[in-house]
């Protein structure tokens, strides 16, 4: 097992290779990393026995699952809020009953949590707020019952907001995954003064960098991991400082060289 500052378990996201599991398998083993943030919505298409045989022969640790849908559009951010997580209302609650089944397929593989981009938060509307209090408070007891944790993704609001949030939903089974650079990539706050509002409910964090916009109203732009405005070593002093206790795991979503950045990634990790 490698770590991250003789601290944090080094993990992946299964989704950054665009990989099957096999080729993952073969490209981690390289690497010398055997802990993974398993994507968990393919276990629940047809192919879903198939899927889920070939990631137990791999004999990973899983640090968390990962739930999404298919129809959640992120061209644009505006396309995001409107399609983002339990948001939609034609979808619910079909999408519910689909994270509690991702829910207890994450608990089967052995993992204690499993994470998800619930949607876009917004306290000024008052029905919508009740609203996704209500469906995350049933993803929470969903969760609960299948023997894992809810982990929240971070980045469509600010920290500020997250924690109001956190804090009045009040649910023993709703912590946060820290995603530093979806803070960036939303514009929406700045990721170490983030982190320590936050650190009291997060579990489990994102390796991941990014650039901010200069344009309002567009993403900014995700980069390899050390390489932008995260501030990768200050990020991770952050973490010691806070008591972070979780894992550590490598996301890339952009460029067309997905290995060869996770392998510098945990180059970078490795140094700290």
């Amino acid at each position: 097992m490698k770590l991250c500052g003789n601290k944090w378990p080094i993990g992946v996201c299964s989704w950054s290779f665009q990989k099957g599991i096999d080729e993952i398998g073969t490209a981690m083993t390289a690497m010398g990393i055997n802990h993974i943030n398993l994507a968990i919505a393919p276990a629940l298409g047809p192919d879903g026995d198939a899927y889920l045989e070939a990631v137990k022969r791999q004999g990973w640790v899983i640090t968390a699952g990962m739930m999404n849908y298919d129809y959640e559009d992120y061209s644009t951010l505006d396309t995001i809020k409107v399609t983002g997580g339990i948001a939609p209302d034609e979808h619910w609650p079909a999408s519910g009953e689909a994270f509690a089944k991702a829910a207890k397929i994450t608990a089967q593989l052995g993992s204690s949590a499993i994470q998800m981009h619930v949607g876009f938060l917004d306290h000024s509307e008052e029905a919508y707020a009740k609203k996704f209090y209500d469906r995350v408070r049933y993803l929470g007891d969903a969760a609960g019952e299948a023997g894992v944790m809810l982990l929240m993704e971070t980045g469509q609001e600010s920290a500020e907001e997250l924690q109001r949030f956190v804090e009045t939903l009040n649910h023993p089974n709703v912590m946060l995954n820290f995603d530093p650079a979806n803070l960036i990539l939303y514009n929406k706050d700045e990721p170490l003064s983030a982190f320590r509002r936050l650190a009291p409910w997060v579990r489990h964090v994102h390796i991941k960098d990014a650039i901010r916009t200069t344009k309002p109203g567009t993403w900014g732009s995700e980069v390899v991991w050390g390489s932008g405005q995260v501030n990768s070593f200050a990020f991770l002093d952050t973490l010691a400082e806070c008591g972070f206790e979780g894992a550590v795991a490598i996301e890339r979503e952009a460029g067309n060289q997905r290995v060869k950045d996770i392998a510098t990634a945990v180059r970078r990790l490795m140094a700290y």
